[in-house]
């Protein structure tokens, strides 16, 4: 198959793309600055959320007190919880429409900053829980207004939460994981600190740089916008809207950055250099993926996350079992690359040189084995677990896996290569183990 990422338009494509953006401050100290930041944008009450295990941290202290400070009114939430299910979204959203706040403030992951997204759109346009969720799993219904301001301020290096209009969630009932996805979640203010990444235990930088690789190597890889149909009306334009000249800057450097830094910031924590550099990473690769979107493995991810049975991650919490959401994409991606390589040949061999792979003497044959073997590497490099089998699954779970898998059309779709249902179950079959 001949590469198309050469953004030739093809029959009924957009030749038009779109580019959405948080505004960000980012470097150290910029925590400090959220009661300015707040009181301008016109905000009394805010809502604070975070997590249980963050609430009595330093970066929590500096945000609120900060807030404080600027003469705002500050009610603390502390019940997020690490990949947060449907319950802790309705929860959240119950508690925002109860406070009556005109704005929002998360300090903490992607859980915590998706958490405070959900619940500052139910709060704001009530409906039925299912009504914004993604289609098939939901309704996906658009988001009829905008939202009360949010500040987002990340404090691991990876979800990229703090620039996308994404909020993912475990449907308990559903056994799978999915999400709500609209421009209008997209926070208003990133504030990033790199030196919130200092303290975070290796195991967590390892999962979330693997975030990090995921995002730009498949927002690189992704269908080109200029092979997705066009939408009716430029206001229908997907905001996951396929690889384009805007995404490909933030993916480069992030894959660039990913390959020289990640095994020094896992490996390392006194590293700052490399935690820095990292933390920088996640944002541009955040930037791509909000305006190129992901695809099959972050699809293949939600089911491997959400039908999650015993495995626990070191550096987690161990009260409930979890695959954390850059280890579930991570374990099938090898096997992807494998398979849709061959639809963009020179993207994949740009990718795994910026990775750190040789490819001298490459040809595109062997663009897909290369890439997975460089990520192959990566994962022992830092102690992720061999693939899904690795995080308890077996053959016998196949059609759970493509199942839940296959309910998430959105990703799907954006890979630059069509995949089956029974081509996709052979993807999580040849992911179960890689070494």
């Amino acid at each position: 198959m001949s590469c198309c990422h050469h953004y030739a338009l093809a029959a009924g494509g957009d030749a038009v793309f779109s580019v959405d953006i948080s505004a960000i401050t980012f470097g150290p100290g910029c925590l400090a600055e959220a009661g300015d930041f707040a009181r301008n944008l016109g905000l009394r009450r805010v809502a604070l959320f975070t997590d249980a295990r963050l609430a009595a941290s330093e970066h929590v202290d500096i945000v609120r007190r900060a807030l404080i400070e600027a003469g705002l009114e500050v009610v603390l939430y502390t019940d997020v919880t690490v990949e947060p299910t449907d319950r802790a979204f309705r929860d959240a959203a119950r508690f925002a429409a109860e406070g009556q706040f005109d704005g929002y403030v998360s300090v903490g992951g992607g859980s915590v900053i998706d958490t405070a997204k959900a619940a500052s759109l139910y709060a704001s346009h009530p409906a039925e829980f299912a009504a914004y969720v993604n289609a098939p799993l939901g309704e996906g219904r658009a988001v009829p207004g905008p939202l009360k301001p949010h500040i987002a301020c990340p404090t691991t290096c990876g979800t990229g939460a703090e620039c996308t209009g994404i909020a993912i969630f475990d449907w308990v009932e559903k056994g799978v994981k999915t999400g709500i996805v609209s421009r209008r979640l997209r926070p208003t203010l990133a504030l990033i600190d790199p030196t919130t990444t200092w303290t975070l235990p290796a195991a967590v930088v390892a999962a979330s740089g693997f975030d990090v690789l995921s995002h730009a190597l498949e927002s690189y890889t992704a269908l080109p916008h200029t092979c997705r149909a066009k939408a009716e009306r430029p206001s229908l334009r997907p905001m996951s809207q396929g690889a384009n000249p805007w995404s490909d800057f933030g993916c480069e450097k992030a894959l660039q950055l990913t390959g020289s830094y990640l095994e020094r910031a896992v490996r390392d924590a006194t590293d700052h250099e490399a935690r820095d550099a990292m933390m920088w990473a996640a944002t541009l690769a955040g930037i791509a993926f909000g305006n190129a979107g992901v695809h099959l493995p972050h699809g293949m991810a939600y089911a491997v996350a959400g039908g999650v049975r015993d495995f626990r991650a070191p550096g987690y919490p161990q009260e409930e079992p979890m695959v954390p959401h850059g280890m579930s994409v991570i374990v099938n991606a090898p096997a992807v690359f494998r398979y849709i390589a061959d639809a963009c040949p020179d993207r994949h061999l740009e990718a795994a040189r910026w990775l750190g792979a040789d490819i001298q003497g490459a040809t595109p044959i062997d663009a897909g084995e290369i890439v997975a073997r460089r990520l192959i590497e990566l994962m022992r490099m830092c102690a992720i677990p061999n693939g899904v089998g690795g995080v308890g699954y077996d053959e016998r779970d196949l059609a759970k896996l493509t199942a839940g898998a296959w309910a998430q059309q959105r990703l799907i779709k954006n890979a630059p290569k069509a995949v089956s249902q029974e081509q996709l179950c052979g993807l999580f079959r040849n992911a179960m183990g890689y070494w």
